[in-house]
């Protein structure tokens, strides 16, 4: 069978015949035994590049120096923080990088397909994943430049955002690498495994962060941002430590097959006749697309805002945010590799609903619940950790179930677009409460509606196959097959 995506006038052959399905990459992969050095493999780079995300966007240098005072005007710093106009203030800083996430977010909008396409064609994914790395990993050592005045906050900011885009653009071809290092019947388990690990990884550079400062730098001097600026660069190291098995052990996908390369712009032209063969040909994989662009940009909120909620409406210290964080990422990573297996047995959209359900009671509860105090954020805070993460392994594990053969970079890109495609929601209603409240905590909210509309969408995608009782491709007792993909 050619995957070559029929073009936008072919049509079945009868009007009551359905297209053929094409065939799903993993069903290549059946009976196949990977070696457990090739998953660890490609497992390590989640470990390595995680520091990003936890350390530098959520817990450490975004919440607990980017958005503090130390990029306040002086005179605006010297209110304190009773002072209304430094509270507007702060919540103007938070504001601003949500404006810079936004802009990161059209921006993959834009190229995370395209450029998924283009690695397909060309068989060279792990090139791609490899410039993608290198690229993120020169962003963080950009922070050591970003000392403590207003005038670099947006240098700042930038970095971050870029960053942001670059590992969306690794994770492309990263999770495409997946479709190699898994089975049906191990799917869940080994994106469970990445995602678990990365917040394992996430653990340790914040616990040496906490080892640091609870040594006072070991005399070292920090003034001017300078124990930030280094937190920056070792993720840089630290990324560049463990990324580099998977260049080496896993080995990379063969090119599409029957796929002519083309410009970079006649690629959006060949994109819209793939979307428009993926909905005759795999409505599934297209109705989740949709409906996970939603949740998984409220799980991205979560991540890029939990931190400077604690530190911002609940007034945590830097030391609570780093040890919220510890804790977060412990329950977190142990949550996400455990529920790998329910993955496995029940089927990921299963995992996705049960999941987002307590994102949405839990996040409610931080808001509603808040003038309780701290205890609020860390029960909250905790159980949202321990659901973020089995969802978005979930995710990843069910649009590998569903993707044809020879086109995993291209969907994979079309998840992150997708995901960027709704970015204004969380990020934009993020900045907009916050602009119209003068309050962070309220922000909050705009997350949770993200969450919750996504939730409302996922009941109506249909379940991925599962393998059980050693057969592949069939759907879960109690999901009857839906040729639209919806339920």
């Amino acid at each position: 069978m050619t995957d070559a995506v029929p073009g936008p006038d072919a049509q079945p052959s009868s009007a009551s015949e359905t297209p053929t399905p094409p065939r799903m990459g993993l069903e290549l992969q059946e009976g196949v035994r990977i070696p457990r050095r090739r998953v660890f493999s490609w497992a390590l780079w989640d470990w390595g590049t995680q520091p990003f995300n936890t350390v530098i966007l959520t817990f450490v240098f975004t919440a607990l120096y980017l958005t503090t005072e130390s990029f306040l005007d002086p005179s605006v710093a010297a209110l304190g923080e009773d002072d209304p106009a430094f509270v507007r203030g702060i919540a103007d800083l938070t504001a601003g990088l949500g404006l810079w996430n936004f802009i990161a977010g059209l921006a993959i909008l834009l190229l995370a397909p395209v450029l998924g396409q283009r690695a397909d064609v060309s068989g060279r994914r792990k090139a791609w994943l490899g410039g993608a790395t290198a690229a993120l990993v020169l962003c963080m050592l950009a922070l050591w430049f970003v000392e403590e005045d207003p005038a670099y906050f947006v240098f700042g900011a930038i970095m971050i955002a870029l960053g942001s885009v670059l590992s969306e653009i690794a994770g492309v071809n990263y999770n495409a690498l997946m479709v190699s290092v898994a089975t049906p019947k191990t799917v869940g388990r080994v994106s469970g495994l990445g995602w678990g690990l990365g917040y394992v990884g996430g653990i340790l550079v914040l616990a040496l962060v906490v080892v640091a400062n609870l040594s006072s730098w070991w005399g070292m001097p920090t003034d001017n941002g300078l124990a930030y600026r280094i937190i920056a660069v070792f993720c840089a190291i630290w990324a560049l430590a463990f990324v580099w098995p998977i260049f080496a052990f896993v080995p990379e996908m063969p090119p599409s097959s029957g796929r002519p390369k083309v410009g970079f712009f006649a690629s959006y032209v060949v994109l819209f006749r793939d979307i428009q063969g993926l909905w005759r040909t795999s409505r599934r994989t297209f109705w989740f697309l949709l409906a996970s662009a939603v949740f998984r940009d409220g799980l991205a909120g979560v991540f890029a805002y939990g931190a400077i909620i604690g530190k911002a409406s609940f007034g945590f210290t830097t030391d609570q945010v780093i040890i919220f964080g510890i804790a977060a990422n412990l329950v977190a990573g142990a949550s996400t590799i455990l529920v790998g297996r329910a993955d496995d047995r029940f089927g990921p959209r299963s995992v996705i609903l049960a999941t987002l359900s307590v994102i949405v009671v839990a996040g409610l509860g931080v808001v509603f619940l808040r003038d309780l105090g701290p205890i609020v954020y860390w029960v909250g805070g905790l159980l949202l950790s321990a659901c973020v993460g089995p969802a978005q392994a979930a995710s990843r594990s069910y649009l590998a179930r569903v993707t044809p053969a020879g086109k995993e970079s291209e969907i994979f890109g079309l998840y992150a677009t997708t995901g960027r495609a709704t970015s204004w929601m969380s990020h934009g209603l993020w900045t907009v409460i916050i602009a119209v409240t003068g309050a962070t905590i309220w922000g909050t909210l705009g997350i949770i509606a993200v969450v919750l509309v996504g939730l409302v969408l996922m009941w109506f995608v249909q379940e991925a196959p599962v393998a059980d009782a050693g057969t592949t491709g069939e759907p879960t007792p109690g999901a009857a097959p839906d040729p639209t993909g919806v339920v």
